[in-house]
Parts: C-alpha cells; structure tokens; sequence
C-alpha cells in the first residue's frame, strides 16, 4: 500500500479562519503553505478591481481558475508535506486531508472587517455592506466553480473533515484538526 502524502488542503467560507489556521498550522507540522487566495486578491488589486468585482471578470476568463488550481496539483506534486489554503485545495488535490471551515454569516462579516489584511481589496463602512458583500461572493464562485468544474465547494460530502469555527478559538479550531488529520493518516 503506498504511503499518503501528509497534505492537508484547507477551504471553507469567507471568514471562516483558513488564513489564520493554515497560518498555525505551518507553524505547528512545520509544513510549507500553498495559496490559491493571496494569488487571487493579488490579480485582483493589479487589475484595479476589488475581490468581487475580480469574480465576476474570472467567469468569463475561466483560463483564471484553471491557471489558479494547477498550481495547487504542482505545489501538491513536489511536496509529501503540505497546507494548501484554497477553496477548490479538495478538488486540485483528492488525495489530500480534505477540510472545510464553516463559520456564521454574522460572525464570518465582523471577523472580514475587522482584519486588516483585507482593506487593500475590500474596502466597506459596515460590518452590514462585508455581509452583503461576502454573500455576493459566495454565490458568485459557486455560480462559476458549478461552470467550470461541475461541483459545489460547500457540499460537505467533498471532505474528510467538517468543522464549524463560529464559536472555537483558533486554537481548538487546530488542535482539532490535526487531531483529526492524524487519525485520518492511521486510516
């Protein structure tokens, strides 16, 4: 039997907490991190356009999210040990951990916010316009992941393993993930 790759591909909803979990988790496994969504914000601020506006130009250019998920299977490719933090991680790369954040709504606006890391692509006067903003979002790529590839990101089925981060502290959030990635590697 050949030996699983230790990957752990890491997607879920808009602030969730990806960033931050991947972020320990590199710092816990000491694995290198592989990044759909940084390079996508960045084409995003090159093009002069916010993330949502960058969706919407991506689904007539679907070269974008092809170009975007090869370098998660090339990434995956030339590592045994590996995060990758990207929405379709599950999808570019099967034999991965598959994990998917949940996260309220609510909760999900105020953490986008609040975080400053985001204001160079997201820029909006209320907790209530991220909301709105971050549900556009979410039904923009899965209106284009559905074209593209034929799958839905937030079907639960797609993953090994499903946790919802609303109420856990970063710290449970990863403790239980590689709680469950360890058990998963024992399979």
């Amino acid at each position: 039997m050949e030996k699983k790759k230790r990957i752990i591909s890491l997607a879920g909803e808009l602030g969730s907490g990806k960033t931050t979990v991947s972020n320990m988790l590199m710092e816990i496994l000491n694995y290198p991190i592989h990044r759909n969504g940084e390079y996508f914000r960045k084409l995003a601020v090159k093009m002069g356009m916010s993330v949502t506006e960058f969706n919407e130009y991506v689904k007539d250019h679907p070269e974008i999210d092809n170009e975007i998920e090869e370098s998660a299977r090339e990434a995956a490719r030339e590592n045994d040990e590996l995060i990758i933090d990207a929405r379709l991680g599950w999808y570019a790369v099967p034999d991965s951990f598959k994990v998917y954040l949940k996260v309220d709504i609510d909760e999900a606006a105020r953490r986008a916010f609040n975080d400053p890391k985001r204001k160079e692509s997201e820029r909006f006067a209320t907790v209530q316009e991220q909301k709105e903003d971050m549900q556009r979002r979410f039904r923009l790529e899965n209106e284009r992941y559905f074209e593209v590839y034929g799958i839905h990101k937030e079907d639960e089925s797609n993953y090994d393993f499903v946790l919802d981060t609303t109420n856990l502290s970063k710290e449970e959030v990863v403790e239980t993930i590689i709680d469950a990635f360890n058990a998963w590697l024992k399979k």
